[in-house]
Order: C-alpha cells, then sequence, then structure tokens
C-alpha cells in the first residue's frame, strides 16, 4: 500500500515597494527584515527562513503597473501561498479601485493579506473591513498632495515664470528676482530668447505653413544643415513638438479665444493678452517612470500669459493645429519590411544613418516580394543630403548568411580572426596587470606606513604629533589616488576579461551557426543575426560585415554588390 505524502506547506511572501532609490528610513531591506520578523513570530521560523520575497524599488503606489507585483501575482498561480505580508499598506497600492479587486482577487484564492504596521489581517471579517477603510484614506492622502501640487502649479502660474527643465528651442532659462508664492519666497526665472533659434522656429513654423507636411518640413531642414540644440538632426517627432508647443504662441486676441474655446484652466485675464508675449502651459505633458511623456487634454492644462515673447501669431499657431490635425491620418510612418533580415544592423556608408527595408511590388522567380534598403537621411531629404545607392535586400541578406555558414565551417579561418582580435585585448590586460600587481604592492607599503604612524601618536609629543598628523594626511590623500587607480584598473582588467568571455560565445554562436540557421524561422535568424553581427556597412558597392568589433576592419570579405534581379536599384 502506497502512502500518501506529507502535504506541502502553504508559502508566506513578503512584498516590499520604495518609489524612491535610498538606502535611508524605511529601505526595502528595513521592510524585508520587519516582514520576516513578524512572520517568524506568528508562524514560526521555518515559514520566515522559507519566505518568498518580492521587491519594486523605483516605482510609485498610484497603479499596480510594477515589474515584480506582477510576477508576485503571476506565481500565486502556481504556488500555494499562505499569506502576503507587507511593512505596510501603502506598499500595495494607493489606489482604493485596485486595492479592492486585489484583496477580493485574493480571497478567491483563499490568500491572507497582511500589514503589520497597521495590524491588519484579512483572516478577520474585522480586519477585511479595518483594511477597505485604511486603504480609503491612503487614497485620500494621495489625491490631496496631488491637490496641493495642482493648487501650488496655480499659483505659480499667475507669474508666468519658467519652472525649470530643459528649456523649449528659442529660450534659454533667465533668473528673476525672486517672487513670493504661497506665503514663500521662491527664485523666478523666465525665458530668453536665443536670436538664431527664435528664427529656425519661425523658419519651421513657416515651411509647415507653406507646404502643410511634416515630411517636407523635415526634407527642408536636412537639405539646410538645420539642426537641434543639442546638434543633432531632426526628426519628425521633433519638428510636430515645436509646432505644437504653445510657448511659441504670441499671447492675443485669438489666442485668448482659442484657449477658452477649448476650456483650459486659464489663469489671466484678457486685458493680459498684449500681442506681446507668449504663452506658459503648465500641466501640459504626463510624465511617467519608462514611458513617453504623453500630452494631456487642453481642458487640464493650466495656461497663463509669460514673461517672454510670442513669436507666432495666435491666428497661424491656429491654423497649423488645424492641419496637423488633418495630418493625422497621413503621419510619417518608418517603413517596414516583414521579411528582412538586416534592419538594425546595416549602416550607410556615406552618412553613417540606418539603411531601412523598403518593399516594392515585384517579386523573385520564387515568388517572394523583393525589398530594398535604403539610407534614412536619403529617404527623408529626398536624395539631397544622402545619394547612397539602394542595396538589393533579399541577396544581400542571403549572402551575409551564406558568409557565415562558411566561416562557420571554416574553423582554421574562424580561429585565425579571433586571434588577432584576442591579442589586441590581451595586449591591453598584460598592461593592466602589470600596472595592478605594482600598485596593490604600493598601495599596501602606503597603508602600513600609515598604520606605524598612527601608532607613534601615542608615544609622540604635542610638537612631533603636529608633524605626524601631517603625515598621515599626506599619506591618506596618497592612499586614495592609489585607491582610485586601483578601482578604475580593476574595472579595464574586468572588462578585458568579460570581452574574452564573449569571444568565447561568438564562436560558440559562429560554429553552430550552419547546423542552427537551416530550421530557424523568420524571426530566429534575425535574433541569430543580431546575436553574431555587430553591424553591416554598405557602401553603394559592398557590404562589410563587422562580428566581433565595431571599430577597426571588417571580419568578413567584402561582399560585392548584390544584383538586382530586373537589373534596376528600385527608389
Amino acid at each position: 500500500m502506497k502512502m500518501k505524502g506529507k502535504p506541502q506547506a502553504k508559502q508566506y511572501v513578503i512584498y516590499s515597494r520604495k518609489s524612491k532609490f535610498t538606502g535611508k528610513g524605511e529601505s526595502i531591506e528595513n521592510q524585508i527584515e520587519l516582514c520576516r520578523q513578524y512572520i517568524a513570530m506568528h508562524f514560526g521560523e521555518d515559514a520566515a527562513e522559507n519566505v518568498l520575497v518580492y521587491e519594486d524599488e523605483g516605482f510609485s503606489g498610484g497603479n499596480l503597473e510594477r515589474p515584480q507585483f506582477k510576477k508576485m501575482m503571476k506565481d500565486s498561480q502556481k504556488i500555494a501561498f499562505a499569506a502576503i505580508v507587507v511593512y505596510r499598506l501603502d506598499r500595495i497600492s494607493r489606489n482604493i479601485g485596485d486595492f479592492a479587486k486585489l484583496i477580493e482577487d485574493l480571497g478567491d484564492r483563499h490568500i491572507d493579506f497582511i500589514s503589520i504596521r497597521e495590524q491588519f489581517d484579512t483572516s478577520s471579517p474585522m480586519g477585511r473591513a479595518m483594511m477597505y477603510i485604511a486603504s480609503v484614506f491612503s487614497q485620500l492622502e494621495r489625491e490631496t498632495i496631488a491637490e496641493r501640487i495642482r493648487d501650488n502649479m496655480h499659483e505659480l502660474s499667475k507669474t508666468g515664470r519658467w519652472l525649470g527643465g530643459t528649456t523649449p528651442t528659442g529660450y534659454a532659462s533667465e533668473s528673476l528676482s525672486s517672487v513670493t508664492v504661497d506665503g514663500k519666497v521662491k527664485k523666478a526665472c523666465k525665458l530668453k530668447p536665443i536670436p538664431e533659434e527664435i528664427q529656425l522656429v519661425k523658419t519651421i513654423f513657416e515651411v509647415f505653413m507653406e507646404t502643410g507636411s511634416l515630411s517636407k518640413t523635415d526634407r527642408y531642414l536636412l537639405e539646410h544643415r538645420c539642426v537641434t540644440k543639442r546638434g543633432k538632426q531632426f526628426t519628425r517627432f521633433a519638428i510636430r513638438g515645436i509646432l505644437t508647443n504653445p510657448v511659441y504662441m504670441i499671447a492675443d486676441e485669438t489666442a485668448y479665444q482659442y484657449l477658452k474655446e477649448n476650456n483650459v484652466d486659464l489663469f489671466a485675464e484678457r486685458s493680459e493678452f498684449d500681442g506681446k508675449h507668449g504663452i506658459m502651459a503648465y500641466n501640459r505633458t504626463l510624465q511617467r517612470p519608462g514611458k513617453a511623456n504623453q500630452i494631456r487634454p487642453m481642458e487640464e492644462w493650466i495656461v497663463a500669459v509669460g514673461k517672454h515673447p510670442g513669436i507666432i501669431a495666435g491666428s497661424d499657431w491656429v491654423r497649423v493645429q488645424a492641419m496637423l490635425d488633418v495630418n493625422k491620418s497621413k503621419s510619417y510612418r518608418r517603413p517596414r519590411s516583414n521579411v528582412a533580415l538586416l534592419s538594425g544592423l546595416l549602416r550607410c556608408g556615406e552618412c553613417g544613418d540606418y539603411m531601412r527595408p523598403k518593399l516594392t511590388n515585384r517579386r523573385t522567380a520564387d515568388g517572394e516580394l523583393i525589398y530594398t534598403y535604403m539610407c534614412s537621411t536619403k529617404e527623408r531629404s529626398h536624395g539631397t543630403v544622402c545619394s547612397m545607392k539602394n542595396c538589393n535586400g533579399n541577396t544581400l541578406d542571403a549572402k551575409i548568411i551564406e558568409e557565415i555558414r562558411k566561416l562557420s565551417a571554416d574553423k582554421e579561418t574562424l580561429a585565425r580572426l579571433l586571434a588577432q582580435t584576442k591579442k589586441v585585448i590581451s595586449g591591453s590586460k598584460e598592461g593592466y596587470d602589470a600596472e595592478l600587481a605594482l600598485l596593490k604592492e604600493k598601495h599596501a607599503e602606503t597603508e602600513d606606513r600609515i598604520k606605524r604612524l598612527v601608532e607613534s601618536l601615542s608615544v609622540a609629543s604635542d610638537t612631533s604629533a603636529k608633524y605626524v598628523m601631517e603625515q598621515i594626511d599626506e599619506l591618506h590623500r596618497e592612499s586614495e589616488t592609489q585607491q582610485a587607480r586601483l578601482s578604475e584598473l580593476e574595472a579595464l582588467t574586468e572588462q578585458s576579461r568579460m570581452l574574452h568571455q564573449e569571444f568565447a560565445f561568438h564562436q560558440e554562436m559562429i560554429e553552430s551557426f550552419a547546423n542552427a540557421v537551416d530550421s530557424a524561422t523568420l524571426e530566429e535568424k534575425r535574433r541569430l543575426l543580431r546575436t553574431i553581427v555587430k553591424k553591416v556597412v554598405w557602401d553603394g558597392k559592398n557590404a562589410y560585415v563587422y562580428l566581433f568589433a565595431e571599430d577597426g576592419e571588417a571580419d568578413l570579405p567584402p561582399i560585392e554588390q548584390p544584383m538586382y534581379p530586373l537589373g534596376e536599384d528600385s527608389e
């Protein structure tokens, strides 16, 4: 007769969250330790020792979109949880809706929820009731804080000042005399025009109003070598950002009517719209960690007349918004292909920009759609900034696969390529190792001298003690310099070691490439290539493949220009 095994004990779980990366106060480590002690006291040492821990640091309690929290809830479907223990209620959520749903969900799975700070335990009816009450107050606190922030923003908006951050193109931040907000004196700034940038912004508006096209505006900026504040090419996203920013709109009658019609929270009298100053829009963007900023609906904006001069007439700015709305359906979409293998790897040899796949209407003899790789800058500028010849994607992809397949079978050539690269790295590592050994010896001597001097202080006279302390201070400075260089050398040595490991991995991947690629799906081939290939450079005639490093010489022989099936370079 087969005996039944002892039923597996249910798992206790600790969840901790901290919205900021700090090691102070209620740190994640402290939260976990306090929860562990609670579990040991109430459920036994075994439960505390075998506890599962889920930690989210740098995430707000405003919602449940946190990676470790989501993992915990997914695991609860596979593992028998006895209870989830938190240090404080708001570690889970400050949102009553989210919290109520969570408690209901845990209850359906017979998982208790315990908050040790508030001494709440959902295993009892009173505990569940008190939990809901506390959650209500937690959400109320959060909404009160949010309202306080908004009220403060209202007060700040009345000053029309710049609140800080990256200034919009055309302006720099200039300090003003302090202003009084909510009874407190605060430093004030305003936007100061930068003439050359102001002219560029005017040009962007003029070109767009003339052409009605973001693409044509982008092309104009490329052709005229216009760049952003940081010296980079404009993107369509950046152009749209300038065209939609109300900071450039002159506060005139048209601007006033437009803002009123769109129900913005307007903190300015009609008389302040003097036809000179610009608009300051607060609370305009929704900023969330890990996500791109989003423009809030206009009724959530807090708007005032700024201290800076506006540059675009209200009628023109409003006209531009209408044009952009009409053009939304025709907005730029990067050409994509569901068959290309080298997206994100292939670079233009003329300008250095990425080459993107473009599907044609033609097919190969096998019935496959023919696609070409075109330089992004060439496409955006219609060939005026970059004139790189397009490349036949079908043929180039196939040829690169074939060349790596050959290398996979040619162990001698692969070993030689690896040896050449390793030689360069090894030379550097040997130098680092030699310096590291010598420096460690010197640093040990310095520390020993400091130790001896410290010991001598116990018998030194007042006069000599001063001299000894000066020596100790000097040696301390020397020791710190040595330690900094030691850390630097150890990092470089570790980097070299990691590179060797990376090359070993590369070698293994290339050697197995021939067997893997034949049975791989299209997506698997893409992933396989990205594992092996650093980059590919196209010069209009040949493609150069870099396997081990992006700098230096290409690792594979030049791949000659793929011939087009119909003898044409599709544009």
